[in-house]
């Protein structure tokens, strides 16, 4: 038995009343009257609007917060009897101090800068970041975060062209994209093929002109005159019978007596 000035323990979820310990009330409740001898701790459950998160032996539980909307606020998460109700800024606002109760306009965040929502109950000034590498934001907003880029492969896609903090990405079929380079080099060889023709036509046409000229070198037909052997004698001509002989140079001449006759 406890007598006075004895040292009393009780249990976390007890508390000490008239040297005897009482239970606690369970979280969402609240104490309507201690224990005693006969009785254990008598508990109601909290009324609308007012919430108790521990285990308590308060008889009163706390009213929830009210998020003004002329103040800027508005509900994140409403309370119960456990739980208060959480207040964040309206969209477009942020909080004017640390303690949050009242929320001022945001400044417009510019492109390639997005709000960022978690941030706007944590600062004063205007929660507006950068965007990450593979995000992007191409408007000038008091609420647009920023986006992730367009991923072209999960549709099949290519990208074309890359995305930036202010721009998404481009994405074009690969067929396309094939065809984008195939075509330059097709043009090219074509262009070849058409300076080579013309280049043969202009000098087949010179080399045609040239033979009609009959220039000299170009006529087959034209034949050079040749040297005599300067070694061949002279010949002279003499008359047998009324007919002309030939004789060399420098020889007698004689006949048979027969043909002499």
């Amino acid at each position: 038995c406890w007598e006075p000035g004895d040292a009393l323990t009780c249990f976390d979820k007890q508390y000490i009343y008239k040297g005897r310990c009482c239970n606690r009330c369970q979280p969402g409740e609240k104490l309507v009257s201690e224990c005693s001898e006969t009785e254990d701790s008598v508990c109601t459950h909290c009324e609308p609007g007012h919430y108790q998160p521990t285990w308590t032996k308060e008889k009163h539980c706390a009213p929830h917060d009210i998020c003004e909307g002329n103040a800027g606020l508005a509900v994140k998460m409403q309370g119960n009897a456990t739980h208060n109700t959480v207040c964040q800024c309206q969209a477009g606002m942020h909080c004017s101090d640390i303690s949050c109760q009242t929320c001022v306009e945001n400044q417009p965040c510019q492109l390639g800068s997005g709000f960022v929502a978690a941030k706007a109950m944590e600062r004063i000034s205007s929660p507006c970041e950068p965007c990450t590498e593979g995000t992007f934001s191409n408007v000038s907003s008091k609420t647009e975060p920023c986006h992730p880029w367009t991923s072209c492969e999960e549709k099949g896609l290519v990208v074309k062209v890359k995305g930036t903090n202010s721009s998404d990405v481009i994405c074009e079929s690969s067929r396309r994209s094939w065809l984008s380079v195939l075509i330059p080099i097709m043009a090219a060889v074509f262009t070849c093929l058409v300076g080579v023709c013309i280049y043969c036509l202009v000098h087949t046409g010179e080399g045609l002109k040239h033979i009609e000229a009959g220039e000299p070198g170009e006529n087959s037909d034209t034949q050079q005159p040749t040297e005599q052997d300067e070694n061949v004698l002279p010949v002279q001509e003499t008359l047998l019978r009324g007919q002309p002989v030939a004789q060399e140079d420098g020889k007698e001449s004689r006949m048979s007596e027969q043909e002499m006759l």
